[in-house]
């Protein structure tokens, strides 16, 4: 939910993106190509950043950090197979943008930050855009939230080699694992789907 009325002058870079970026290269789910069409991104980039918003590629966002490309956040969104009345688990919030275009896919988002700076500009971020149920928490991602558990899905968007025991043990319908995202946005991307049980995790290198 993009509240903002001011006027919106990065909208044909954000529909070529879609169209170059995404459609081409296989995302296909009507949902996730239509977050990817309203989410604006150069609200989660410095304004340094922003004529860069919707490059085919990850940007700095500070404490070390990037926001990831924009087809690893759609591949991610769409793997996790989303429905609308889902709640779901995002762990590594950083700019806040996939929390928000997962907002605009699912009914609840609950997303940790480890970083106090990037989870508080985050929280502002979505905030000011009008995403009321995107909830940003400070904290250890691995921990999980379990307060509002059970969740429909889990997506790892922090750089880990696996998802962690105590993360797995977080009650959720769906999870996805791949390795890395150079590997999710490469030709094998399905090969990091990986079953567990009836389950999938998304996981993804930020």
């Amino acid at each position: 939910m993009v509240t903002s009325a001011a006027p919106d002058i990065f909208g044909d870079a954000r529909r070529r993106m879609v169209e170059r970026q995404l459609v081409r290269r296989g995302i296909a789910d009507p949902r996730v190509l239509a977050a990817m069409r309203k989410v604006p991104r150069e609200q989660f980039v410095s304004a340094e950043q922003a004529a860069f918003a919707y490059a085919d590629g990850p940007l700095p966002i500070g404490e070390a950090q990037t926001i990831s490309q924009p087809y690893i956040v759609a591949r991610m969104a769409e793997v996790a197979m989303l429905s609308p009345a889902d709640r779901v688990l995002e762990i590594g919030t950083g700019s806040g943008y996939s929390a928000a275009v997962l907002a605009e896919i699912v009914t609840e988002v609950y997303t940790i930050e480890r970083l106090p700076r990037l989870a508080e500009r985050a929280r502002q971020r979505v905030t000011a855009l009008g995403y009321r149920r995107v909830h940003v928490l400070t904290g250890d991602g691995t921990l999980g939230w379990p307060d509002h558990a059970p969740y429909d899905a889990i997506i790892a968007t922090a750089g880990r080699p696996h998802a962690p025991a105590s993360l797995l043990d977080t009650p959720a319908s769906n999870w996805v694992q791949s390795g890395s995202a150079k590997r999710l946005a490469g030709a094998q991307a399905e090969a990091g789907v990986m079953p567990r049980t009836a389950h999938r995790v998304a996981h993804q290198k930020a």
